[in-house]
């Protein structure tokens, strides 16, 4: 999303002063809305389609440690 981001705020700012203040605006607003609007998803939604292992916490073997550490 960064680079879209970067891209617009560019072309932002090809823009006029007077243009660049009523699109950033609206673009702010429409975020607002945006976030504010996020539903939280119901606790459980999974529950008993899977188990999780009794070593699950258990440190992992040398080799995968290896390949994640280089």
């Amino acid at each position: 999303m960064t680079e879209l981001l970067e891209k617009v705020i560019t072309e932002l700012k090809k823009l006029p002063p007077d243009q660049q203040d009523a699109i950033a605006s609206r673009l702010m607003d429409e975020l607002k809305s945006v976030t504010n609007n996020k539903q939280l998803r119901p606790f459980g939604l999974c529950a008993g389609e899977f188990t999780v292992p009794e070593d699950f916490d258990a440190p992992l073997p040398e080799d995968i440690l290896n390949a994640f550490e280089g």
